[in-house]
């Protein structure tokens, strides 16, 4: 790794106080086009750049990388490691709303748990309580019994590491607290694998893809296209998922405007069948 990369590494991690696992994706695109390249990335003109990114037929991972590379390049900059302000421009992807279920489905595939033991108890209260709050997998799994307080999740280990609230549904509540109960572990995470050692994405990915064939991210999209279409504000929905930018949030418009076209479609005088 070269002096510049890691005096950024090490501003990301001191200065900006990222979480983790930001710090590690940035890291590794980073490292990533070094290696590739053969030379300090700091070196690296636009050629060199593209020549080594342009394998890349994935467009979201383009970006990713060149975001995190026009990142390092803005930090050299404003430290004098680099004399000119260079930014590579993003790839354009359609928006395209992430793949979601209906309350109704969600529903009916949760019949089909087996809830006699613990563990199936457990997967059934975890998928209502990713459903009933919107939070991210990693937040799921990072909350512990004193994050909730009362009909609400305190998430202290958000995006950004920042703090929010959310409200829980009291169908999730009564499920954690069976699972809980059945569970023969007692410990501060909520959510325990089958030892009582708490549980890892992968295995959250396995419960929501074994029940609904989705990802635990699909899910929380799940919970934001029903806010959407049940009328609930853009920004209110941005604040519940955690979202720093309304940009963001965004992505969830063209759901609000179908269901006002089906709205006067459905009701309006004039429209035609």
């Amino acid at each position: 790794m070269s002096r510049e990369l890691e005096a950024f590494i090490e501003y990301i991690t001191v200065i900006k106080a990222l979480s983790p696992r930001t710090i590690e994706a940035y890291a590794y695109d980073l490292g990533e086009i070094e290696k590739l390249a053969g030379s300090d990335i700091i070196s690296l003109d636009s050629k060199a750049v593209f020549t080594v990114l342009g394998m890349i037929q994935n467009k979201r991972t383009l970006n990713r990388k060149l975001s995190s590379f026009n990142s390092f390049l803005d930090f050299c900059h404003r430290n004098h490691f680099e004399s000119s302000s260079v930014k590579f421009s993003l790839s354009k992807i359609p928006k395209n709303l992430p793949k979601y279920l209906t309350y109704e489905t969600i529903q009916s595939s949760l019949l089909l748990i087996d809830r006699s033991d613990w563990i199936g108890s457990r997967d059934y209260a975890m998928i209502l309580f990713m459903y009933a709050t919107g939070v991210r997998v990693s937040e799921c799994l990072a909350a512990e019994e004193g994050d909730i307080e009362g009909e609400w999740l305190r998430i202290r280990h958000g995006k950004g590491e920042k703090e929010r609230y959310v409200p829980i549904a009291p169908e999730a509540l009564k499920a954690l607290r069976a699972y809980q109960e059945a569970c023969p572990y007692t410990k501060r995470t909520l959510w325990l694998n089958y030892r009582g050692e708490p549980l890892s994405r992968i295995s959250a990915f396995k419960i929501t893809q074994k029940y609904l064939g989705i990802s635990p991210h699909a899910l929380r999209h799940s919970y934001a296209t029903a806010l959407i279409l049940g009328g609930a504000d853009l920004r209110v929905v941005q604040e519940l998922l955690g979202h720093a930018s309304l940009l963001t949030t965004q992505i969830y418009t063209h759901v609000q405007k179908q269901n006002l076209q089906e709205t006067v479609f459905s009701h309006h005088p004039m429209a035609t069948h």
